[in-house]
C-alpha cells in the first residue's frame, strides 16, 4: 500500500467507512459535481481575459511580451536573457524543443532541471485572466522544476488558452483531462515572502523573475 492511500484508508476508518473507495462512491462523488451549482462570478467576466491577464500580469510582477507567431518565441526569449544580463541557456519542456534555439543563439536542454540552471522555459496548461496566473500540470513531460528551481521561468501561453477566472480553469481541466494529474500548481508572478518584518523578499522559494510570451 502507498503512503497516499494508506493516509486516505486512515481517513475513511476515521469516518467510520472500511475498506477502499468503491466505483459506487467514485460515481456519485462525480455526479455531485457535475450537478453542483456554479457559483457567482466576479465582475471581470464580462470583459476580455487576454486584456485582464495583460493587466493582471503587470499587477504582480510578470513581465508579458506579445509575439505574432509561435516560431518568434526562440528569438524573444534570447533577446530577454540579453536585456536581463543572463546566459543564452534554457532547460525546457519537450513540447518546445522542436523551436529553432539554435537559431536564436539559445543552447536549449530538454532536460530535468537542476540547481545549477539559471533559465526554465515552459508552457501552460491554461491562464487565468482574473489573476494573471498560469496554471502549470505535473506529468513525466512537463515537471515542475523546469518552472520552480531555475531563477528565471519564461512560459510560452497561447492566447486561446487564457480564460476568464478560476472556475473556468477548474471546468476546462475537467473537460480536456478528466481526472486531475498528480499536481496542479498555480503561479502568480516572481516567487515573494513577506514573513520577516512584513517586507517583501522576492525569490524566497521560486524564481526571481516570470515572464510570458503570449502567442496567437
Amino acid at each position: 500500500m502507498s503512503a497516499r492511500e494508506n493516509i486516505l484508508r486512515r481517513i475513511r476508518s476515521q469516518s467510520g467507512r472500511e475498506g477502499t473507495t468503491t466505483d459506487a462512491e467514485r460515481a456519485a462523488a462525480r455526479e455531485h459535481i457535475a450537478k453542483h451549482t456554479r457559483g457567482p462570478l466576479p465582475s471581470i467576466a464580462q470583459g476580455d481575459p487576454v486584456e485582464r491577464f495583460v493587466a493582471e500580469c503587470a499587477r504582480v510582477k510578470t513581465s508579458v511580451e506579445q509575439l505574432a507567431s509561435g516560431q518568434d518565441v526562440p528569438k524573444a526569449a534570447a533577446q530577454y536573457l540579453a536585456q536581463n544580463a543572463l546566459p543564452q541557456r534554457a532547460v525546457g519542456w519537450s513540447a518546445l524543443a522542436g523551436l529553432d534555439w539554435q537559431g536564436a543563439g539559445i543552447q536549449f536542454e530538454d532536460r530535468l532541471a537542476n540547481k545549477d540552471d539559471l533559465v526554465g522555459v515552459t508552457d501552460c496548461f491554461c491562464a487565468i485572466g482574473e489573476t494573471g496566473t498560469l496554471l502549470l500540470l505535473s506529468s513525466p513531460t512537463t515537471p515542475k522544476l523546469h518552472a520552480l528551481l531555475p531563477e528565471t521561468h519564461i512560459c510560452v501561453v497561447s492566447r486561446s488558452r487564457i480564460v476568464t477566472c478560476v472556475e473556468d480553469a477548474f471546468a476546462l481541466l475537467r473537460k480536456e483531462r478528466g481526472e486531475l494529474p498528480r499536481a496542479t500548481f498555480f503561479v502568480s508572478g516572481p516567487s515573494r515572502t513577506a514573513d520577516i518584518e512584513q517586507t517583501i523578499v522576492i525569490g524566497a522559494h521560486g524564481p526571481y523573475r516570470v515572464h510570458v510570451l503570449l502567442v496567437p
